[in-house]
């Protein structure tokens, strides 16, 4: 479904195909040679998402922006399936492989992969050609890399980004941080109550 969001219909180049069950909705682009496999879902809620050419995102894959958080991803990119992209910036010929997590303010240079179930957090800088292995977390700038055992030191570097400051405006400490959030989350989504179809 190709859907228009807050007066923003995607824009999607002639030669690039959206499979008939993906969802593409918001201020869209996508370049010529891009393929938006079925279950796939890009969708900009309040920033825009950027798609360059020969793009390829695949079975239920999440692309998302924020008002925030732009997403942007180069030349040549591929987004396997289940993986979640938001907010981030991709560089060209970047593998982000089955079921990885690419978060908000994070940056994958030209030529990297994010492995299977591998994760790069919120605000990291992945170097061109650098790898995060099947399961490990990439996390700070530059970003360091850690097993999924190693939660201790991985929390020392996280911590101070404050995830839920970063994304959602409130600090880790606010008194009933998740009733907070999920009310502010809430307004913002219900949005998409005025949303319709752009074709």
């Amino acid at each position: 479904m190709i859907i228009e969001h807050a007066g923003k219909a995607p824009r999607i180049h002639p030669e690039a195909w959206v499979a008939p069950d993906a969802t593409v909705c918001g201020d869209v682009a996508l370049g010529a040679g891009t393929r938006i496999m079925h279950g796939a879902r890009l969708v900009a809620e309040g920033g825009a998402i950027a798609i360059g050419s020969t793009c390829i995102v695949m079975e239920n894959a999440v692309v998302r922006a924020t008002a925030g958080h732009d997403c942007r991803l180069g030349d040549h990119v591929l987004v396997g399936p289940n993986a979640h992209v938001v907010g981030a910036t991709v560089e060209d010929e970047v593998f982000i492989a089955t079921g990885a997590a690419v978060f908000h303010g994070s940056r994958l240079g030209r030529g990297s992969e994010v492995r299977v179930n591998g994760v790069v957090h919120l605000k990291t800088e992945l170097p061109p050609g650098k790898s995060v292995p099947i399961g490990w977390i990439a996390c700070g700038t530059p970003a360091q890399l850690f097993p999924p055992d190693q939660h201790d030191a991985l929390w020392a570097v996280q911590k101070p980004l404050n995830f839920p400051l970063a994304v959602y405006g409130f600090d880790r400490d606010t008194p009933d941080l998740m009733r907070r959030i999920t009310q502010r989350l809430s307004e913002r989504l219900g949005i998409h109550r005025g949303d319709g179809s752009a074709t």
